[in-house]
């Protein structure tokens, strides 16, 4: 970094002994010498103009990355300079440890509120199992009790059923299989997508510039088709609902497909738990929705985030990075 602060600083220095050379010359009618100078001072003020324009863009880079929660930002010197590549290793170097940092925290508050919430589940279905094995044990076996009997072993049927289904549900999140890439278009994706979801408020915009991923294609797609019925959900009570398809513009080496709609939104304080497995506010919902969409956009090296207000909307986000 010190490299490079005294490379600009000799930059000006130079650019401000060849303005008054420059000057100097031209006072003294020495034209020729005064026009190769100019030359000169053209052709460090645009190298300078270049460096400063490089630290743009990689600050444009960061603002962006950290915009879209994108973890896996790293940085490239598009020019052969020593003191560039410097600064673009301490940024790389420290983005790393950030990213690091951040992985480890979100990873033991996944964790945490993973097990709050397979608590919660199997709390709710083992204690009243226990409680009706409990009661059922202390009555007699005789033909007068044998209604009572019966329901309470109907009763305790339902809550294993609904146990085995809960645990299903774990194996599904935690089998799900690797991503087999390949290049997939966009454009092509968003108008398979059309012929699903046919429905007149359903607006699905075909980019005019298209752009090649290499995903899994059906695990993708079952992403976009989970949040389209979860936005057909949110809707549901709107006199006009709308939802919103689309790729939205962003750097070359991104890809961004945002999934709007005009629904109730989510409340604040259950935003950062939507993710979360077997968390969820339906009340028949299984809650490993959202979370498989999570875990499928991390195995591809992209993420997924939403932003709800609500009584106007929720729009999620997947980033391809």
């Amino acid at each position: 970094m010190r490299r490079y602060s005294w490379i600009v600083a000799l930059h000006i220095i130079g650019i401000a002994l060849l303005s008054v050379g420059i000057y100097l010359l031209a006072k003294a009618e020495l034209w020729f010498s005064a026009g190769m100078s100019f030359l000169i001072w053209l052709a460090i003020a645009i190298h300078l103009y270049r460096l400063q324009m490089m630290q743009v863009r990689m600050m444009r880079h960061l603002a962006e990355s950290l915009r879209y929660d994108d973890m896996m930002l790293s940085f490239r010197s598009p020019y052969k300079n020593r003191s560039m590549e410097e600064m673009v290793d301490e940024l790389s170097e420290a983005m790393k440890n950030f990213r690091t940092r951040i992985l480890e925290r979100n990873e033991m508050e996944a964790w945490q509120k993973l097990i709050r919430v397979l608590t919660h589940e199997i709390m709710n279905s083992i204690t009243p199992i226990i409680s009706l094995s409990e009661t059922l044990s202390e009555r007699e076996l005789n033909e007068k009790n044998y209604p009572v009997l019966r329901q309470g072993m109907q009763a305790i049927h339902r809550r294993s059923k609904g146990l085995l289904e809960f645990v299903e549900n774990y194996r599904k999140l935690t089998r799900l299989p690797a991503p087999v890439r390949r290049p997939v278009s966009v454009r092509e994706l968003l108008q398979d997508l059309q012929k699903l979801f046919p429905e007149t408020y359903i607006h699905i915009e075909l980019p005019e510039t298209d752009r090649t991923l290499q995903i899994d294609r059906s695990q993708i797609e079952q992403v976009l088709i989970n949040l389209l019925k979860n936005a057909k959900e949110a809707c549901g009570k709107k006199a006009s609902p709308r939802i919103e398809v689309k790729m939205q513009p962003v750097f070359s080496w991104q890809c961004l497909i945002t999934v709007s709609d005009n629904g109730d939104g989510i409340l604040p304080e259950v935003q950062d738990k939507i993710f979360v497995p077997f968390f969820t506010t339906k009340p028949s919902g299984s809650g490993i929705g959202l979370s498989l969409c999570k875990q499928v956009m991390n195995r591809h090296g992209g993420n997924i985030t939403v932003q709800s207000v609500v009584g106007k909307g929720s729009c999620f986000t997947l980033l391809f990075g």
